[in-house]
């Protein structure tokens, strides 16, 4: 038996034509996402590959914290766990092992975005004291 290092290279384009302005993204926050709030093959694509197998988040998508655990999750006006209660976006597309019940993301929180182009549709909410976000 011989083992060998094996490298692979993947290239992967964000699609952040959401994005309204770069105002904000300097200032992102990490937080750590709850994905039992996210469905696959909506919120995120599972893996087919089963060398690198890493399920992709899409950025864009709406979050809101999940009071009890401190945890983010997808924002929901329907939610009762404080998800209902925008806090921002995921800003850059994560890859996360299919498995993982906890995925860090960046949250952009002050910004400007274009509500057409986000990938689930989200109604313009007043900025508040946590997120302060402007749609156009």
């Amino acid at each position: 038996m011989t083992v060998q290092p094996v490298t692979t290279t993947q290239n992967l384009t964000a699609d952040r034509s959401w994005l309204a302005s770069l105002h904000g993204t300097d200032s992102v926050d990490s937080v750590t996402l709850d994905m039992s709030t996210f469905t696959s093959g909506t919120h995120y694509s599972p893996s087919t590959d089963t060398d690198i197998p890493y399920s992709r988040l899409l950025s864009g998508l709406p979050l809101g914290r999940i009071t009890a655990s401190g945890l983010y999750g997808l924002y929901s006006t329907a939610a009762p766990d404080g998800r209902q209660t925008l806090t921002g976006f995921v800003f850059a597309e994560v890859l996360f092992a299919p498995t993982q019940i906890k995925v860090p993301a960046a949250l952009l929180w002050h910004g400007s975005v274009r509500t057409a182009k986000l990938p689930v549709a989200v109604a313009a909410v007043a900025p508040s004291a946590v997120c302060q976000i402007r749609f156009v």
